[in-house]
């Protein structure tokens, strides 16, 4: 049966028809798009008006977030912004660390089980005049109850003294390049990177994985994603186990569950072999709504966090470099063995230096075993040169830049961690487009919420969260933002033949707004309503979450 929509207006990414009034759908996709008198030949239709006072455009796709989010949401909220929950409740920010030590305190104040953990997420000292959070500030709230809360970044983990004390790293002679000491010999309470993070997590609520979602957990994400206008998103550093896969096939199988899932296996606690033949395996179990098969790599930590691996001169504040997270020799075996093996993988490099890793490392082992449409994607890649960029475009990469980091972070980068001129040109949007680099960007929840419209808002108007434009040279256009976060993040994921723009043939997925962005003024494009999603042809009003 096929059903034909009509629309205020159907904005197509498709150059040949690039807007229309009228779709047609039959089985889930798009048997075309036009004027009514386009499609009627196809036969008998249903006309559905439902949509004809709103804009139609291809289903956004988010290149780079995490559905560990939507568990996330059941912790307690510590981020210094205002945010919206899956239920669309909107958490105020907390402005200081004494506001973050009250709102863990009224949350422990309601548990009635006195071993549970008190989990926390999205601290974000670095707008509390960087304020060291420590074990002493947590202990305020409980010292026999285990306390962990996680930075905005993801990176950081701060714990009180019980955490430490289950994990057995309360005790002098701890020496890890991740845990810092105090004066008196004995841990902060800052933890730095998935190595420090891992053995106190598990005793502070995060005991899955720091990057996991659980059942509950995805259900609430997909609620984020309908609410954003999101038809497909990845999952970008998921664990992957053999436990959550079974769960994750059961719950994106479910008949109105409304998102396509990405997940990307992590390359943390296993050989380059292992995840390798491992993601290699799980692509054959690969389903619509869950698409398997590519690894992420981390090779260093966040620029905010000042655990990202910079070249020189280093950090603006003098801070010392930031971590590996992941080897330059073992990038390189990573590489070679998915080359080889014709597995994708992303990249998450925050610094210039972890960028040109690599770069350095791609090169060789793309000469080794050529791959002409490879499409290893770098993630972040914020601080990213011009000559970096001519590089990529040279080996084929793509990117994806973290265009969120103007607002959110922006006047810190410029004040504090990497100093004005190259604040001005991180995630340098311009650069990538006019260097033919295929491109998209994101927003990297939970680290900044989701919300691709936001995210094109950043990028075309670069505006920090004190009202500074920072980079007015990096600037793109409304029309090439919105084309990142459909076609372009479709490209990065190898999906471009299935979803990213309303043409015949492709997954009938649409982000349902109630103003066009091609329309409006380019600083209220981040304003503009979701009204739902229409995924694979099933419909999903917001309202009814």
């Amino acid at each position: 049966m096929t059903t034909i929509y009509k629309a205020k207006k159907i904005i197509t990414m498709n150059p040949n028809r690039p807007d229309a009034t009228h779709v047609a759908v039959r089985d889930g996709r798009i048997l075309g798009v036009g004027a009514l008198s386009d499609l009627e030949p196809w036969g008998d239709y249903t006309l559905d008006e439902q949509f004809a006072d709103k804009i139609l455009m291809p289903g956004l796709i988010e290149g780079h977030a995490h559905t560990m989010e939507g568990t996330l949401w059941r912790n307690v909220y510590c981020g210094f912004f205002d945010r919206m929950d899956p239920d669309g409740k909107i958490w105020d920010g907390l402005k200081s660390v004494d506001a973050v030590i009250a709102r863990l305190k009224d949350a422990e104040s309601a548990l009635t089980d006195p071993d549970a953990p008190l989990p926390g997420w999205s601290l974000d000292p670095i707008y509390m005049n960087n304020e060291r959070v420590s074990r002493d500030h947590l202990d305020q709230v409980s010292t026999t109850r285990p306390i962990g809360v996680l930075h905005a970044s993801g990176h950081i983990l701060n714990v009180n003294s019980k955490a430490l004390e289950l994990a057995g790293l309360l005790k002098p002679g701890v020496n890890h390049p991740g845990i810092p000491l105090g004066k008196d010999g004995l841990p902060t309470g800052e933890l730095f990177g998935p190595d420090a993070m891992t053995p106190v997590g598990q005793h502070v609520g995060f005991d899955r994985a720091l990057t996991d979602c659980d059942e509950q957990g995805l259900r609430d994400y997909a609620k984020l994603c309908v609410r954003a206008g999101v038809t497909t998103s990845t999952d970008l550093a998921a664990r992957l186990s053999d436990d959550s896969v079974e769960m994750m096939l059961r719950v994106t199988g479910e008949a109105k569950f409304p998102t396509r899932i990405v997940p990307l296996k992590v390359m943390f606690g296993v050989t380059p072999k292992e995840v390798v033949d491992y993601s290699v395996a799980l692509k054959e179990r690969s389903t619509d709504r869950l698409r398997m098969g590519r690894i992420k790599a981390v090779a260093d930590g966040s620029i905010q966090g000042f655990s990202a691996r910079m070249r020189w001169p280093g950090y603006h504040n003098g801070a010392p470099n930031g971590l590996w997270y992941t080897a330059p020799e073992q990038m390189s075996e990573l590489y070679n063995r998915a080359l080889e093996a014709g597995v994708q993988v992303h990249t998450h490099t925050n610094g210039d230096q972890a960028t040109q890793m690599a770069l350095d490392v791609l090169e060789p082992a793309l000469k080794a075993h050529p791959s002409p449409d490879h499409r290893f994607t770098l993630q972040h890649c914020q601080l990213a040169d011009a000559a970096q960029f001519r590089k990529m475009k040279n080996l084929d990469m793509c990117v994806n830049l973290f265009a969120n980091h103007h607002f959110y972070w922006g006047d810190e980068h410029y004040r504090l961690t990497v100093g004005p001129e190259r604040a001005e040109r991180m995630n340098a949007c311009r650069t990538a487009i006019d260097t033919g680099v295929p491109m998209t960007i994101h927003s990297d929840a939970p680290v900044t919420p989701l919300g691709p419209l936001f995210t094109a808002w950043c990028a075309v108007n670069r505006i920090t969260a004190s009202g500074r434009v920072q980079g007015e040279g990096e600037k793109i256009a409304v029309n090439e933002a919105l084309r990142a976060v459909t076609i372009g993040a479709a490209y990065t994921l190898h999906l471009d033949g299935e979803v990213g723009s309303i043409e015949v043939g492709k997954k009938a997925d649409f982000a349902v707004l109630e103003g066009d962005p091609t329309a409006c003024n380019p600083l209220e494009l981040k304003d503009i309503s979701v009204w739902g999603t229409v995924q694979g042809g099933r419909i999903f009003p917001a309202a009814d979450l």
